[in-house]
């Protein structure tokens, strides 16, 4: 049976490729639903007009369905609340150099 740890483990490993951070160390991941085989992720961006929007989506769609036991995957983008420094985790904030 497919877990949301199994989800965030695997969110873990796809990296903004501007920071070389996960999107989960971003920030960027608001939740994840897993019902039997199928996945909701709702997640966000710095901007609405991000333009790695499409690649992300695809990333995540394409390693999540990875997961043993996963027969479908949604993402959901949203901006509310809108995404701010404030959601990165104490590892993004050092590799950033933001502590």
């Amino acid at each position: 049976m497919v877990s949301e740890e199994d989800v965030m483990k695997k969110l873990g490993e796809i990296e903004d490729p501007e920071t070389k951070i996960d999107l989960v160390n971003m920030g960027f991941i608001y939740g994840v639903d897993v019902d039997d085989g199928s996945v909701e992720i709702e997640m966000t961006l710095t901007s609405p007009g991000c333009p790695m929007q499409k690649v992300f989506i695809s990333k995540i769609k394409e390693g999540v369905s990875t997961i043993e036991g996963v027969e479908d995957v949604e993402v959901n983008v949203i901006f509310d609340p809108p995404w701010s420094p404030e959601r990165l985790s104490d590892d993004a904030r050092k590799e950033l150099g933001m502590e």
